[in-house]
């Protein structure tokens, strides 16, 4: 499996939510993860040789890094309530389910469940097949280029002006020569593509 199929994965049945905010199971996205890549770890971040780095008010951070398809991200949260309101000195059932959040965030930065903490709720669309885009424009258009270069300059300068579509200049860069040179070889009329 690979990045994009992780970012394409639709985990929506598996999202769980809680005081209005949606989030993914860390134990369902780490078997997910397992599936992918067998290898895969993730491990604590330690700050110091503590699992929690504490700020001089009593709150803290904890961070995992986690390495799929040989890729390590790192993640870093605040250890929070139930709220997600910082917790001051939090004991370790606290720092413990901060870390396991953690963890399921940095999966998502491999992309398992990343479109959640965009705010969004669909996975990124597959990737655009751009060649078979672009051929499936060329061959709905050029036929109709030919039939108007074969009137000559104007009527493929008419013709070349009605297209539209993200591929329409590279279309006249792939066939305007041939184009051109049929609409001269027509020869009843003046004018030109530009």
């Amino acid at each position: 499996m690979s990045t994009e199929k992780l970012l394409a994965t639709n985990v929506n049945a598996h999202v769980e939510s809680k005081n209005g905010l949606s989030y993914l199971s860390w134990a369902w996205a780490w078997a997910e993860v397992l599936k992918a890549d067998p290898l895969a770890t993730w491990e604590p971040i330690l700050y110091g040789g503590s699992i929690m780095l504490t700020l001089p008010d009593g709150t803290g951070f904890v961070g995992v890094q986690c390495t799929v398809l040989g890729v390590t991200r790192q993640c870093v949260l605040p250890v929070m309530d139930h709220r997600n309101k910082a917790i001051a000195n939090p004991d370790a059932f606290a720092v413990n389910k901060n870390l396991m959040r953690c963890l399921a965030k940095a999966i998502a930065m491999h992309g398992l469940g990343l479109y959640i903490y965009a705010g969004e709720d669909l996975p990124e669309a597959p990737p655009v097949d751009v060649e078979a885009e672009y051929a499936a424009y060329e061959a709905a258009n050029i036929d109709a280029l030919r039939d108007a270069a074969m009137s000559g300059e104007t009527a493929l300068a008419a013709a070349f002006k009605a297209l539209s579509g993200p591929y329409k200049a590279r279309l006249w860069k792939t066939h305007g020569n041939s184009l051109k040179a049929a609409a001269k070889a027509a020869g009843t009329e003046d004018g030109g593509v530009k």
